[in-house]
């Protein structure tokens, strides 16, 4: 297994996402972009004597996500492999909804967040993780940066998701507003983000972003070489005793049903 993965990566911005959820032992909850479970099992030990469901629409990771659940000895778990902007959900069914990173890529957001927000109780509600802007986030620009260093890199392909949808709170508010919600707060989280023990690794992780991988299979070798030449040389200015580390700004959004 890799020697990075996302809760690897994460695991500052979990720590504080944790400490803000504010699950009850009798809650009721929907983990959305769930991955391989971390955050659901992180929910599941406060609700105790409720329930979580994790949704993800990648199969490998609720297949992972239910092994490592299984392993945890946590029974009050479900997992579905599904897409929670088209999901029937059932009405009402949760006391709160949760997501770590895993609702900036919905294609109609208002339609996404109206359909989470009748998955709520009356007053239910909404916490999540959202990157901030591009040019706050240290690992944004320097991967960007790098694949500037050739001169043919392609125009990134219009079907590549945007991390950074919900990075301006005006706008996000607005679509939560429209979706139903109300109450809606931002919170700054400034924690790292970690890219693995060498540069080695935090190449081989950034190699598998989508974004990177998209500009990369398009180029020829020369361009290619060159722009993980560039990768190295500024990952290697990130690195220390402790790995690689990089800096990274998010958002913890906070809202009720109305």
């Amino acid at each position: 297994m890799s020697q990075v993965d996302y809760d690897a990566e994460l695991q500052k911005h979990n720590e504080v996402l944790r400490r803000a959820y504010g699950i009850g032992p009798n809650d009721h909850v929907l983990d959305i972009g769930c991955g391989s479970g971390q955050t659901t099992r992180d929910a599941a030990r406060f609700a105790t004597a409720g329930s979580v469901v994790g949704v993800d629409t990648s199969v490998s990771m609720i297949e992972r996500a239910r092994q490592l659940t299984e392993n945890a000895g946590l029974h009050n778990i479900s997992f579905l492999q599904a897409d929670a902007e088209t999901h029937p959900f059932l009405s009402e069914r949760f006391d709160i909804a949760i997501s770590r990173f895993g609702t900036m890529f919905f294609a109609h957001p208002v339609t996404a967040f109206a359909s989470l927000a009748r998955a709520l109780r009356p007053r239910g509600r909404l916490a999540m993780m959202v990157w901030q802007q591009h040019d706050r986030n240290e690992w944004s620009v320097l991967i960007e940066g790098a694949l500037a260093a050739a001169a043919d890199v392609p125009a990134a392909s219009p079907t590549l998701a945007d991390p950074f949808s919900l990075a301006d709170p005006t706008t996000t508010e607005r679509i939560l507003v429209a979706a139903g919600f109300v109450g809606v707060s931002f919170t700054d989280v400034h924690e790292p983000v970690y890219y693995g023990p060498d540069v080695a690794s935090a190449l081989g992780w950034i190699r598998g972003f989508s974004s990177v991988n998209d500009v990369l299979q398009r180029l020829n070798s020369t361009s290619t070489e060159l722009i993980l030449e560039r990768l190295r040389q500024r990952l290697a200015a990130c690195a220390s005793g402790e790995g690689v580390w990089l800096d990274s700004r998010a958002w913890i959004v906070g809202a009720a049903r109305r």
